[in-house]
């Protein structure tokens, strides 16, 4: 590389003199001492992450795939899951000579941090609560970033794959939740419609009940206005004569069924006598 050189924009370049960091240089352009200075070559281990030409250290924000891992959730469920990881490198000199393979490095850390996140969930919470599992691994991240000179900007988890096994359990619990909720739903249908029956027959008896007042009412307003027509006719023993008859009148029909007791009330003498 020559002593004059172009620094890309959001890129810097560390330059080390005698095998020791020196100076950072930034986007633009600049220069290094011949024989004194060298430019620090990131490891071949970085592959694309991270740098152009191995020399320039990329400052803008990085997203990569790690590879799948199965993970073991507290209830024992075993899933496979990945995630997607955007970092960005804050402290270049951190980056470089404070970890050897920093993309390796960073893909390891994210997998053991979701992991650990995902050990401490069932199975149901970590499917649920996506976004708080992703919340969960960026803040586990976050302090081995500030090691390394790496602000961890997302973690988002892609895969949550099950194995067959407690895929047959979720299917179980599955199909248990659908018929208790049927169930459920018929019990409260059956206690609806039994309040309605039992509502309408209450509220039949009490039309029933109110229609039999008003009749006896009725009955009774008219039999005090025959009985007061009579005494207005007859006179008090008149209307007394007339009315012990419907009276006896009125046994004749109780007493029609000859297996039945009729007790006679206690004033019957007194309304015969009334005629006297």
């Amino acid at each position: 590389m020559s002593l004059i050189y172009t620094v890309p924009q959001n890129h810097v370049v560390i330059i080390e003199r005698f095998g020791k960091f020196a100076r950072l240089q930034r986007a633009g352009l600049t220069f290094k001492i011949p024989i004194l200075e060298q430019i620090k070559r990131v490891p071949n281990a970085w592959g694309n992450q991270g740098h152009k030409e191995f020399r320039f250290i990329e400052l803008s924000e990085q997203t990569f795939n790690t590879a799948p891992r199965q993970c073991l959730t507290k209830d024992n469920a075993n899933v496979t899951t990945d995630a997607v990881i955007s970092y960005r490198i804050t402290d270049p000199v951190k980056a470089v000579y404070e970890v050897d393979e920093l993309p390796k490095a960073i893909e390891n850390a994210s997998l053991n941090a979701l992991r650990g996140v995902v050990g401490n969930l069932d199975l149901d919470d970590a499917v649920s609560s996506r976004q708080e599992l992703n919340d969960r691994i960026a803040a586990q991240l976050s302090e081995v970033g500030k090691k390394w000179g790496v602000q961890f900007l997302r973690v988002e988890v892609q895969q949550f794959d099950a194995d067959e096994q407690t895929l047959a359990v979720m299917r179980q619990q599955l199909d248990a939740e659908r018929r208790k909720r049927a169930a459920i739903a018929d019990a409260e249908g059956k206690a609806k419609a039994a309040v309605t029956i039992a509502t309408a027959e209450a509220e039949a008896a009490k039309i029933r009940a109110e229609g039999q007042a008003s009749a006896i009412k009725t009955l009774a307003v008219a039999d005090a206005f025959y009985a007061s027509s009579l005494t207005e006719v007859l006179g008090e023993k008149g209307a007394a004569v007339i009315l012990a008859q419907k009276y006896i009148a009125g046994f004749e029909i109780i007493t029609q069924n000859p297996a039945e007791k009729v007790y006679l009330p206690s004033d019957f003498k007194g309304m015969l006598s009334l005629g006297e």
